[in-house]
């Protein structure tokens, strides 16, 4: 269940419930000055039973921080205790991609894929940001005006298409101040990392002890930037470049589309040495997949659900798969082969549902009050028609689309009216905290390997992991990555400087024609279980 609306409500609410209240202090609470605010109430957790083993519950924080006796909004939490009271260490933090995957699912999807040592020795523990799913989730377009807007959006856009996609983005942004306005100006880091602090108090820990993936690491960072000294661990895994992404926004648009379209130029680069394993392309897979994608735009392929498939559904489902690594090469060829013969049992021509809407209103709209972009239209344009140009394969249906995913936000931020009240804008070197550490992949094609690289160097105690490998972040798809993490999570080891793994599991090269067991996907985590967000699990 999702709330088109925020709801002010001073009523109680049941574990995960969804509505934040509105109710004020007593007026007569005793007066402060400017500089001495009075701290925010630590939650209170009621923990009830919510099946598997898991217990669930509510916890009341401020709305904004500037108020912090002020209206509440609630976040659903929920942990499972450690499997071995007798080594218990404390609690693990597991925090998800995003902006705009729910922490409470993160935990629920996760935890049995966690090494042992992680469950032995902690209460793993989640939420839902504020925001997100059960924590007030943000509405700006519902799910007929976003199926529109994708449905009509093209793999391969025309010469034209820069001016429809500027105004497509101020709709979007209209329709934020209309249903979510009161709750837009909160959704920011800043605000998160507070939560995290108040939710770390109410859990009875000294101090944090994090693993985050891809933008769940830009969380820790802005945590370990405003609260150094109650870092105990953090794991932040598919690395942001953090000045880069608040402050130079185009600087950090860039290279996303560069990494994305050189992940996609690798696999078919091993299409066309391989394709007796891959299947498409007949020799020449990239001028399959550009003549695919215009294919599909000029005859979309009717779904079973009754709606369509273009090029830009093919594009949309390829820029999150393609995050699994080389294990999913051998599926992509299946799949691409399908879609050529208009076959819509192809993962890649199911397009994106509401589960996908639920995820993207929020990614946007947390990026547009994180990230602060030039006002200047000119600059905008030049950098959105360049980076189309930069990265053929994928790049121009993302630059010139509807507001969906990370790297295409700049349309809607630059003409973003809201205010960046929760926005944290730095510095990022926690300094005095203990060593944190950073893990990049080499090859990965949604957060690149040089913010990982730029992100322990801007870290006072920053330490880099290096995974040698394609896909996106490296818990439990290296073996020896996890085992790195986990060894610090629980004992605090710190990998030596330098350190790399090389282990992804590798695609067949030529023999057998089928991939080997374990190593091809029916059902792509990201491609049909829409935005549920999944550590992997080491095959």
């Amino acid at each position: 269940m999702k709330f088109r609306r925020l709801r002010l409500t001073g009523a109680a609410v049941s574990a995960l419930a969804v509505a934040w209240t509105g109710a004020a202090t007593s007026a007569s609470a005793a007066p402060t000055t400017p500089t001495t605010p009075p701290a925010p109430t630590v939650p209170t957790l009621a923990w009830a039973d919510c099946q598997g083993g898991f217990e669930c519950a509510n916890a009341q924080v401020p709305l904004d921080y500037r108020e912090p006796q002020g209206r509440t909004l609630t976040l659903a939490v929920i942990r499972k205790k450690a499997a071995d009271p007798t080594k218990r260490k404390g609690t693990l933090f597991l925090q998800p991609g995003g902006p705009g995957n729910s922490g409470v699912d993160f935990v629920r999807n996760n935890y049995a894929d966690l090494p042992a040592r992680l469950r032995d020795d902690f209460d793993v523990f989640g939420y839902d940001v504020r925001g997100v799913g059960r924590s007030s989730q943000v509405v700006c377009w519902d799910d007929p005006t976003y199926t529109r807007a994708v449905t009509a959006a093209k793999g391969v856009p025309g010469p034209d298409a820069y001016e429809p996609a500027l105004r497509q983005a101020a709709d979007f942004d209209q329709a934020c101040q209309d249903n979510a306005g009161d709750l837009l100006p909160y959704v920011g880091t800043q605000y998160v990392a507070r939560d995290i602090d108040l939710l770390r108090q109410a859990l009875g820990e000294q101090q944090l002890t994090y693993y985050g993936r891809s933008f769940g690491s830009y969380i820790g960072t802005v945590y370990a930037a405003m609260f150094p000294k109650r870092v105990r661990a953090l794991a932040l895994d598919g690395a942001y470049d953090p000045e880069h992404y608040t402050s130079r926004p185009y600087a950090y648009d860039r290279p996303q589309y560069l990494a994305l379209d050189g992940a996609m130029g690798r696999f078919l680069d091993w299409c066309k040495a391989n394709q007796s394993t891959c299947g498409f392309g007949d020799g020449d897979p990239r001028g399959a997949f550009e003549k695919l994608k215009a294919d599909l735009d000029a005859n979309p392929v009717p779904t079973a659900g009754g709606g369509q498939a273009n090029g830009y559904t093919l594009v949309y489902r390829l820029m999150f798969n393609i995050n699994e690594g080389k294990v999913i090469w051998p599926s992509f060829g299946e799949a691409l082969r399908k879609a050529q013969l208009r076959d819509n049992t192809s993962f890649l021509l199911r397009p994106p549902s509401p589960a996908s809407f639920d995820f993207l209103n929020p990614n946007v709209v947390v990026e547009c009050v994180d990230k602060k972009y030039p006002s200047d239209p000119a600059l905008l344009k030049r950098q959105v028609t360049t980076n189309a140009r930069l990265a053929p394969l994928l790049g121009p249906a993302m630059a010139y689309g509807p507001p969906t995913y990370d790297h295409q936000h700049a349309t809607a931020c630059v003409q973003w009216k809201g205010e960046h009240t929760s926005r944290y804008a730095g510095n990022f070197h926690a300094k005095g905290s203990a060593p944190i550490l950073v893990i990049g992949n080499t090859g990965d094609p949604d957060t690149p390997y040089q913010d990982a690289v730029a992100l322990s160097r801007e870290l006072d105690n920053g330490r880099l992991l290096t995974f040698k490998a394609e896909g996106h972040t490296a818990f439990n798809r290296s073996a020896c990555a996890t085992d790195a993490i986990t060894d610090y999570l629980v004992n605090l080891k710190v990998p030596a400087r330098g350190a790399s793994c090389a282990d992804e599991t590798q695609p067949p090269t030529a023999e057998p024609t089928v991939a080997p067991p374990g190593t091809t996907l029916k059902e792509l985590r990201d491609g049909v279980n829409e935005r549920v967000d999944r550590i992997g699990s080491l095959r």
